[in-house]
């Protein structure tokens, strides 16, 4: 399988799951009214709407702000297609995937509900990290991926 056709069905798996887990939670399970739902001893779910990026910077609440956070993530949507039509190793082709996915995910969060729907919570006793989704958490291992591959000398990062 080549590095584009790897990429990619490694994104629309991605942007699959995470979209249909987002479905269930939002509409079928409703976390929304059960508020805090403890799962583990250290993961809890509980609903967010991030109108920014990562860990809830830059937090838009008009449509101006909203739509230029769109327009940044289908820009890097687009990027990282290009990126994978380059010769890539393996590794570097389920990294993009991932961040892709994650990327596509949480766009169309961004055209459906003007915000990121989170609900993933980590933490250890009364330490709380912050909430996120599963396309936050394929962006992140992709990015880790990315690192790894570049310090193994399998690829350059960007």
């Amino acid at each position: 399988m080549n590095g584009l056709r790897l990429g990619l069905s490694v994104a629309a798996v991605t942007f699959v799951a995470d979209q249909a887990l987002k479905l269930w939670i939002l509409f079928i399970y409703d976390l929304a009214a059960r508020g805090r739902v403890p799962i583990l001893p250290f993961l809890d779910f509980v609903m967010v709407w991030n109108r920014g990026i990562s860990y809830g910077l830059f937090q838009q609440e008009g449509l101006v702000g909203r739509l230029v956070l769109l327009a940044i993530s289908v820009g890097a949507c687009i990027f990282l297609v290009f990126w994978l039509r380059q010769k890539s190793t393996r590794v570097q082709s389920v990294a993009l995937g991932l961040i892709l996915g994650g990327a596509a995910g949480n766009a169309v969060d961004r055209v459906a509900y003007g915000a990121v729907a989170d609900f993933v919570l980590l933490h250890a006793g009364s330490y709380e990290w912050y909430v996120f989704n599963i396309a936050d958490a394929a962006i992140v291992v992709g990015v880790v991926l990315l690192l790894y591959g570049a310090f193994q000398g399998q690829g350059r990062v960007a």
